[in-house]
């Protein structure tokens, strides 16, 4: 490429000249290409370790003049044929034209000017992204490429130098790490080290160990890095891009790069802009994360600063965060203030009058009359530059038509509705109106509003937490914008009074910003929902009456319907979740305290933000936070851990009680002040009380001898645990019905329980929590996949005659090629070829390319430069849905006919490669004909008819049957048997067809001239080639002898069989040898030409003089036909062959090929020779290997031929 003129002073050390001219010298470093000797090797290492760049460019042209001892650098190349497109340029383009300049000063002018005019023009086609990265930086992801054989759409996020531990001894190198891999490379005295691992490949995450150094755990070996400058930096990006691989195996979605984020001011040195994505997704997690904020929002930026507060009357040092909606603040201390204020609630933002005590103040105004004095800020000109922008930009009213949220799995056009548009769709609106009951109460309220005021000792206590909650709400705020303090806290675990348990939850989880946000959103949501049929609404209706039917508030429809609308409303929104168990039983609870609005948003906060990948099909995140609760107990409880695992009472345990968050397993009045404590302090409450249940259970947990045991403690512990403060009349557990026992255990108090936790575990912070999360993800996903390949392998075991062992590697193999369709695209989506919601053996899906790539890889039958049309053929055929797409079944079913098939299974494949569909019009020069001639047997037609197609028509036939008479009476009889009927159908339908050679279509001239083509090209690579080409030039023969002597006996009879002919082929073959002059003449040019093909693709690809023997025995000797005297006559006869029309009445039979075929004792062994496929998916495996050192020695190649 062409580079900026850069001056070189020593243009002769470690560069080697080979081209020059009076005014450019174009040079080879030394060390690359032929030889090199010790200087070589030297000059390679100290490439590698100090990162010259000519380890990218080998080449490069200098600029000279006569009288100037300065060189001038203007291009280099990573190949011998890059740069001499580059110095052939210069020689027809520059080199006249500065030959007649007297100056060498104008020389040097003008040719610097000239390249920099280029490199302009090249930059304007460039893409955005590589504008903003530095020179160097692209000279590293060129590197990589180049080094590791990656594609251009695999991109280096950053590279660092540093050791890689290969046994005892570190080579020094440079670690590079992508969107999709991890790679390490040293060149060391000669002695090269590669490293490619995939991030979905870790078993575990990487691991810091001492000194600065860090670990990377795959399935099978381990791998050290050390002596980083910041080894920090590096691991958390690791950890990053290994997460991110991690959402891909789960939700199937290829990684996109942030087009949104800020263009920096200047160009960073040595860092990409996929750098500085990645650096800005960590810092919107944590942001989002710590204030409860929906997945859309976007740090902008964050400055140290202090908020007065008034209930303490001082000023408090913490940091405030600006994105595009809301402006946060949080304090130093933790839990000492937190505060959010969303932009759609800021009236006026003011700089306060600066001084000695109160340095660069900003005050902030609400509309519900809240001020906010921020003070100390660094730069307040700017800050408050930065929200004026962001408020206007934030519409007065709410965002209804600009929301960020729209309705996923519709199109694009459903914007949200306008609050005159809701108004209407709530006025036609069957489903969900204001009107409803539950649409502007809870269920309790409505439950409640009549009953007699209770002046109790607990009515009273529980009138004393309202009022110190409105005590609270005087002195801190109510609403979003709220002081959030440890007093806040403490008032939370003191349990939430139940006429405010909704508007809390809803402050606390961040749904209300959402609801406030999205007016109607709901409303139109289950309008567009209800009535639509789909597997998730079935699953609901099945779980609607098992929703806490102990609660009087879902014994009746009112209940029910207002969870059945926001259960199916959910669904809707989310297809990706659509519904999972459990989420029902949340629900309910939900809407006992929420209007049915409230209700959706907060179980929309839940699976989508606080309990991630909890309600999906596999509970990922609840087996996550499982494997997370078995680490905390092996770390806060080693003795009980232990004896756990033994009885392997973790695992069955922990999984219910964080799906329902203890609603499940505990009594209801219990449980809801969990919840309470979960929406204020997130997930770290769960494992805390957890812990605590089991903590308090040990003694008698250690005493257990099985599982069951283990269970019914800690079922009747979890029963008894009780809320003596409630109001509410008790309602029954049904768990604490079933498995009480004579003897009372004590009652436990919530309350204890809850403090206990806090003393015991309150350690435990929700960054660890995360970090262990993170870790256990990469287990359980693998777990998972391990588990879908078992269940692949069992299932194809009676399918296919591979071996376990086989079927394993295989579907690695294929699984891999599934996966790097979706890291370096294609022509469909991720998401289109990975369902999983099918059954795991159709669940990943590769196209054409991927499946060619596998076939060259993989299968017996290699046809050289025939085998691409071969595969397109074999994909066809496999391909029953017509999509574009073949499954592993489908791959396995192909594969395993051309290993594992006797020889007629496997001469009925290839058979099949040669008629449609696997022949496409394309291929075959008279397409039309051989259309038209399976249109005219019905018989012959019906191989290739749906299975639908084949029960309409015996539909047709065998209820005729029944009623031929036309009897009323039988024909009523019928309707009444007749869902039996299609039982029987549908069953026999289902049934294994088993196919037999006369179900076979027959085959016409093209297709079989196609035949012959693949069988010339199939034996090329044989040891017995010239014996192969005799027999299958013999049977052509034979073949085409048989196809005119049946033609002749169909026509004189007028009939379409030929079962008589190919009864008779023996006796009468010599006889036929001398009929069809004129058609034996015509295949047997188009063989010759098939074969002279080969011959000039075997030329230019080996220069193999063998095919060319072959050939001219095959075309001369073989065929026995006079007019083709030899190879010229067979040249020019090709030419004449296009043009000629084909006989269509010609066509042979399955068993005529089978019966011909046989006659060669070299074909049957060919045919019926067992193939190991061990040694293909053993190459398959290295093939990324061979292809970096094919890539590597290719400029070694064109050195020699060029010089």
């Amino acid at each position: 490429m062409w580079i900026n003129p850069e001056e070189v002073l020593l243009a002769g050390a470690l560069w080697v000249s080979e081209r020059a001219n009076p005014f450019f010298v174009l040079q080879r470093r030394r060390g690359h290409g032929r030889g090199g000797g010790l200087s070589g090797l030297l000059v390679g290492t100290l490439d590698v370790v100090l990162d010259s760049s000519a380890r990218v460019a080998p080449y490069r042209i200098l600029l000279q003049t006569a009288d100037s001892q300065i060189y001038w650098s203007i291009a280099c190349g990573s190949s011998r044929k890059e740069i001499t497109e580059h110095w052939d340029w210069l020689e027809s383009n520059l080199l006249q034209t500065i030959s007649i300049f007297d100056n060498d000063e104008d020389i040097t002018t003008f040719v610097k000017g000239k390249i920099s005019g280029i490199i302009a023009e090249e930059n304007k086609l460039k893409q955005t992204e590589e504008e903003e990265d530095s020179g160097k930086f692209r000279e590293a992801e060129l590197k990589m490429r180049k080094l590791f054989g990656m594609p251009e759409e695999e991109k280096l996020v950053n590279y660092y130098s540093c050791s890689y531990w290969k046994g005892r001894v570190p080579r020094q190198g440079w670690l590079y790490l992508s969107v999709n891999h991890l790679c390490f490379y040293s060149f060391l005295l000669g002695k090269e080290v590669t490293l490619v691992v995939q991030w979905t490949e870790l078993e575990k995450n990487a691991t810091l160990l001492f000194p600065e150094s860090i670990r990377v755990s795959t399935r099978h070996t381990e791998h050290f890095f050390s002596m980083f400058l910041n080894v920090n930096d590096t691991f958390k990006l690791m950890e990053q891009l290994a997460n991110i691989a991690m959402r891909q195996l789960l939700d199937n979605e290829g990684f996109a790069a942030d087009r949104s984020l800020p263009k920096p001011c200047k160009t960073l040195k040595n860092v990409s802009a996929l750098k500085r994505d990645f650096d800005a997704r960590a810092k919107n997690e944590r942001y989002r994360a710590m204030f409860r904020l929906t997945q859309d929002e976007r740090l902008d930026g964050h400055t140290d600063c202090t908020l007065w507060t008034p209930f303490a009357k001082m000023h408090i040092v913490g940091q405030l965060f600006i994105s595009n909606n809301y402006i946060c603040f949080n304090s130093r201390e933790e839990d000492l203030c937190q505060l959010i204020i969303p932009l759609r609630e800021v009236s006026i933002v003011e700089k306060a009058d600066s001084s000695s005590v109160l340095p660069c103040p900003v005050s902030i105004s609400t509309k519900n009359k809240m001020n906010f004095l921020f003070a100390n800020l660094k730069d307040r000109d700017f800050l408050v530059q930065r929200i004026s922008d962001f408020l206007q930009r934030t519409p007065d009213s709410s965002w209804s038509d600009a929301s960020p949220l729209s309705l996923i799995g519709h199109s694009a056009s459903s914007s949200l509705p306008s609050s005159s548009a809701v108004s209407e769709s709530a006025q036609k609106g069957h489903h969900y109106h204001p009107g409803l009951p539950t649409a502007s109460q809870g269920l309790l309220q409505l439950y409640q509003k009549d009953a007699p005021e209770d002046l109790g000792p607990k009515a009273m206590k529980e009138k004393m937490k309202e009022e110190s909650w409105n005590i609270h709400f005087s002195e801190f705020g109510r609403g979003v914008c709220m002081y959030r303090t440890s007093r806040t806290r403490e008032l939370v675990l003191n349990g939430i009074p139940e006429r405010l348990r909704g508007e809390l939850w809803l402050l606390f989880s961040g749904a209300q910003n959402e609801m406030s946000t999205h007016p109607g959103y709901y409303g139109d949501l289950v309008d567009q929902a209800m009535g639509l049929y789909s597997l998730a609404t079935e699953e609901i209706e099945r779980d609607l009456h098992r929703s806490m039917p102990e609660h009087r508030a879902f014994q009746n429809e009112m209940g029910i319907a207002a969870l059945r609308r926001v259960l199916t409303a959910y669904a809707h929104r989310n297809p990706g979740i659509g519904y999972c168990q459990a989420m029902n039983i949340v629900t309910s609870v939900l809407l006992l305290y929420c209007t049915e609005e409230e209700a959706f948003w907060l179980l929309v906060a839940l699976c989508e933000r606080m309990l991630p990948d909890y309600y999906n099909t596999r509970v990922v995140g609840a087996l996550v936070d499982q494997a997370v609760f078995e680490e905390l107990t092996r770390g806060f409880i080693p003795a009980l851990y232990d004896h756990m695992q033994e009885l392997g009472v973790i695992s069955t345990i922990s999984l219910s009680w964080f799906l329902t968050l203890f609603l499940s397993v505990m009594p209801f009045d219990s449980a809801v002040l969990l919840v309470d404590c979960f929406f204020y302090e997130g997930i770290k409450v769960i494992f805390q009380v957890a812990l605590a249940v089991l903590s308090d259970n040990m003694d008698a947990l250690l005493s257990c001898s099985d599982e069951g045991e283990a269970m019914t403690i800690l079922g009747r512990y979890l029963d008894n645990v009780v809320n003596k403060q409630t109001v509410a009349p008790p309602i029954p557990h049904l768990h604490a019905l079933l498995t009480s026992g004579d003897e009372l255990p004590p009652e436990i108090d919530i309350f204890d329980l809850i403090k206990s936790s806090y003393e015991k575990f309150g350690s435990l912070r929700s960054d660890i929590i995360e970090q262990m999360r993170f870790k256990q993800r990469l287990k359980v996903i693998h777990s998972l996949e391990d588990t879908a390949k078992r269940s692949v392998v069992r299932a194809m075991m009676t399918e296919s005659a591979f071996s376990i062992e086989e079927l394993e590697e295989l579907y690695c193999l294929f699984k891999a090629k599934h996966i790097m369709s979706c890291y370096w695209g294609s022509s469909s989506s991720a998401a289109e070829r990975h369902d999983p919601s099918l059954p795991y053996l159709e669940q990943y899906r590769i196209d054409l390319v991927q499946f060619a790539q596998l076939f060259d890889a993989l299968a017996s039958w290699l046809c050289g430069g025939h085998t691409v049309t071969l595969a397109a053929r074999l994909f066809r055929l496999l391909d029953h849905n017509k999509d574009g797409l073949i499954n592993f079944k489908e791959f396995i079913t192909g594969l395993s006919g051309m290993y594992h098939g006797d020889m007629t299974e496997k001469l009925k494949l290839l058979y099949k490669l040669h008629l449609p569909p696997a022949l496409c019009p394309e291929e075959a020069e008279s397409a039309l004909e051989a259309t038209h001639f399976f249109t005219e047997d019905l018989p012959q037609e019906s191989f290739f008819l749906s299975d639908l197609d084949l029960l309409g028509q015996h539909q047709e036939v065998t209820p005729g049957d029944e009623v031929k008479d036309g009897d009323a009476e039988e024909k009523k009889e019928e309707k009444v048997k007749d869902y039996r009927y299609y039982l029987r159908m549908w069953a026999k339908e289902k049934e294994p067809k088993r196919e037999t050679i006369k179900d076979l279509p027959r085959m016409n001239q093209e297709q079989f001239i196609e035949l012959c083509k693949t069988l010339y090209n199939m034996f090329s690579e044989e040891p017995l080639e010239q014996e192969l080409y005799h027999a299958i030039a013999t049977v052509a023969s034979l073949l085409l002898h048989i196809g005119e002597v049946g033609k002749k006996f169909s026509n004189s009879n007028n009939s379409k069989k030929t079962d008589t002919a190919s009864a008779t082929v023996e006796p009468e073959k010599e006889e036929w040898l001398g009929e069809g002059a004129s058609g034996e003449s015509q295949v047997c040019q188009a063989l010759a030409d098939a074969q002279l093909e080969t011959q000039q693709a075997s030329d230019e690809e080996t220069k193999d003089d063998t095919s060319v023997s072959s050939y001219s025995m095959v075309s001369s000797g073989s065929l026995q036909c006079e007019d083709i005297a030899d190879d010229t006559v067979l040249i020019g006869c090709s030419e004449q062959r296009r043009g000629s029309v084909l006989d269509v009445d010609w066509s042979i039979t399955f068993e005529q090929v089978l019966a011909s075929l046989l006659t060669e004792p070299a074909l049957v062994d060919y045919f019926e020779k067992k193939r190991d496929i061990h040694t293909k998916m053993a190459a398959c495996k290295a093939q990324r290997a061979v292809e970096r050192q094919i890539s590597s020695s290719s400029d070694h190649e064109l050195a020699q031929n060029s010089v």
